[in-house]
């Protein structure tokens, strides 16, 4: 296949697409990378959602979503602008439409944009499997572009833009009986609606392929600049997002594993990071991911072209195929590395800023589900017994000092390894590479290496481009030594460092590339051990964060809930911090956490449990797809979902690993 996504693999170009007016905002072309995001509040709370508006370009939003569940809230809309017009407040207003295409012909000659998932604008979901010759199938395909046309015709009567966002959650029962679950099928959702635009002569279009699963979200934008340019369309803008991303650190470590994989790539033209939680908190986030390419071009150091064609397939995952070494590569899930090397000294309770928790009334470790597999502590062996499970890597020159001990592993620069192939531990090594390095007389002694596993950094600004690359010779010479990959970020500005490594590490992980991390900081040496052991303790869960985010190892609960909006009929920050505080020792359950029915079940696809809104204080509790419970009062739901997870067997209780009180 002629891979055509992507402008390059080795050099930083933003993809050119085609610009699109958005009133006096255009998007695309050469425009600035756009920030947006979508208010909370009640459509119809005219001053509520003016206000929000207020505070959402305050904080950075270049374009405001609002919900239109329906023709009394589009037409709410224009109210809505007046009011912040008046203020003086002339951000463009986008209406976001589901299910109702009168609300949405009725938006579009208000707003300066409107928002349509072709998987319900005039499809349905109801989870049915339906067999389809080619004929029914054109038929209902012919059905739905003569219900979306109107509204093509009305956006190019009144200059209105369009973006239309294929959600993977809420795919059609005729795009998943024909296509299936897949990113092909999310592609050509959206490339129906798209062709017809293009017969009307309609072309202020944005396209979006949002999803959950960062990996569906990545090969779902990649495939659909793919086939945009294999059927002669036009390079329309991207906006970028995860949906149902979560809170916190969760919620921004897998929007940046998802969007910043595609910035990396130079595609995107506006990011929605969409986190449960005020919509003022999306903007800086979304900011933050796109100032790293403003002179992104500018700043980094040149990557060796590729010869050939890319070695791996950007549209499906495949995991590069390694031999095993230990308990590296092969089908073990990636393996995090915690730096201890710097501590000044190291104690049994410090072992717990790499997830290893000491108890000294006890006496006995507990690994909790983010304990790190290895630590290294450098040129200063630990002095005790280490907790079952962790394994120590020390210097080279320490290792064979300390009298070359098997429960010790090496690690060693290339020029030690080329120059004694005889002191090596017989069973595992950490080569450290430099790309610069890496060079064809190495790469032929690393094919027939069984006891290396090899640690790539590197200090590029376009980092993640110039690991891929060292994958790639790696790909090329047939070497299957596992590889950990180590970054160094600052500790001390920590939501920037969250992004930039989900970004970096992530995206590697998102192709299969990669068999552990190894995250580092830039310690102070004038920091406290306590200040020291803090960061550690950051770097460590930040390390199991990014390895779940891109699906690559599951260590904990995940929440997927949605960002909340106008259609929401519950708290749903609180409701899902609530849910958090009696769930979150679940290692690997998957929960949807859903403000609503459009939200819900579609958008938590592959949920175990869902707990979704269906009316003022009633809840639905799903068992995946399925509809458990229909209408649990709000005040037990959190309950009846336990309940629900005890039935299945996949309840347990907490445990803590506490001190006795006057211990």
């Amino acid at each position: 296949m002629n891979k055509t996504y992507c402008p390059s693999l080795t050099e930083y170009k933003r993809r050119l697409s085609r610009e699109v007016k958005i009133g006096d905002l255009p998007m695309g072309g050469l425009n600035p990378i756009r920030v947006q995001s979508m208010t909370t509040v009640d459509t119809m709370d005219t001053l509520g959602s003016v206000e929000q508006t207020l505070r959402m370009v305050e904080a950075g939003c270049e374009y405001v979503r609002i919900t239109a569940p329906s023709v009394k809230e589009a037409q709410n809309l224009l109210e809505i602008k007046k009011e912040l017009r008046k203020r003086g407040c002339n951000v463009p207003l986008i209406a976001d439409i589901h299910f109702t295409p009168n609300a949405a012909e009725l938006a579009a000659r208000i707003v300066e944009k409107v928002r349509v998932n072709p998987g319900n604008y005039a499809d349905k979901k109801k989870f049915d499997f339906i067999e389809y010759t080619d004929a029914t199938y054109q038929a209902e395909v012919d059905r739905i572009r003569e219900r979306f046309r109107p509204l093509v015709q009305i956006c190019k009567q009144y200059g209105t833009a369009m973006r239309i966002g294929t959600n993977h959650g809420s795919l059609s029962d005729r795009i998943l009986s024909r296509y299936g679950d897949t990113p092909l099928g999310m592609v050509e959702s959206a490339l129906e609606f798209l062709r017809l635009c293009e017969e009307e002569n309609y072309y202020d279009v944005v396209l979006s392929m949002k999803a959950s699963n960062t990996q569906v979200m990545v090969q779902a934008y990649r495939l659909l600049v793919q086939k945009l340019d294999e059927e002669g369309l036009q390079p329309y803008p991207l906006h970028l997002g995860v949906t149902e991303a979560g809170e916190a650190e969760d919620g921004r470590i897998k929007s940046a594993v998802g969007i910043g994989t595609l910035l990396e790539d130079g595609l995107g033209d506006t990011v929605r990071v969409s986190l449960t939680e005020a919509p003022e908190a999306e903007a800086p986030v979304a900011k933050a991911l796109i100032d790293r390419y403003t002179n992104r071009a500018a700043t980094a150091d040149p990557i060796r072209p590729l010869l050939e064609e890319e070695p791996l397939d950007p549209f499906q995952y495949h995991r590069r195929v390694t031999h095993e070494v230990m308990n590296f590569g092969g089908l073990n899930v990636p393996r995090v590395v915690a730096d201890l090397s710097r501590l000044p000294r190291l104690e049994y309770a410090d072992l717990r800023a790499a997830g290893h928790l000491y108890s000294s009334f006890l006496d006995k470790f507990q690994m909790s589900d983010l304990g790190a597999d290895y630590i290294y502590t450098g040129e200063r062996p630990v002095p005790f017994m280490l907790p079952n499970g962790l394994k120590e890597i020390v210097t080279h020159s320490a290792w064979v000092d300390g009298g070359q001990r098997l429960d010790h592993y090496p690690l060693l620069t290339a020029d030690t390894y080329l120059a004694d192939f005889t002191k090596l531990h017989p069973q595992l090594n950490f080569l450290v590479v430099e790309l610069d390095t890496l060079d064809a007389g190495l790469l032929e002694r690393l094919r027939t290496e069984t006891r290396v596993v090899l640690t790539l950094s590197t200090t590029n600004t376009h980092a993640m481009p110039e690991l891929r690359r060292a994958f790639f010779d790696l790909l090329d010479y047939g070497v299957t030594c596992p590889v950990v990959v180590r970054r160094m970020y600052t500790a001390h500005n920590m939501p920037q460092t969250q992004l930039d490594a989900a970004t970096d590490v992530g995206g590697l992980l998102i192709d299969g590339l990669g068999d552990g991390i190894a995250l580092c900081t830039d310690l102070l040496p004038e920091q406290e051990q306590d200040a020291w052991l803090h960061d550690i303790d950051q770097f460590n869960q930040l390390s199991f964060g990014i390895l779940q985010a891109a699906r690559t190892r599951m260590s904990k609960t995940e929440y997927i809930s949605c960002p909340s909006c106008g259609r929401t009929l519950f708290d749903l920050q609180e409701t899902t911090a609530m849910i958090r505080k009696r769930t979150d020792h679940l290692k690997g359950v998957k929960i949807g956490i859903m403000g609503c029915i459009v939200n819900g079940p579609g958008e938590m696809a592959d949920a175990d449990y869902g707990y979704v809104g269906v009316g003022k204080g009633k809840i639905a509790l799903y068992r995946g797809q399925e509809v458990i419970k229909k209408a649990v009062p709000e005040a037990q739901a959190v309950d009846e979902l336990i309940e629900l997870m005890r039935e299945d067997g996949r309840w347990i209780e907490k445990e803590v690993l506490e001190e006795p009180v006057g211990a």
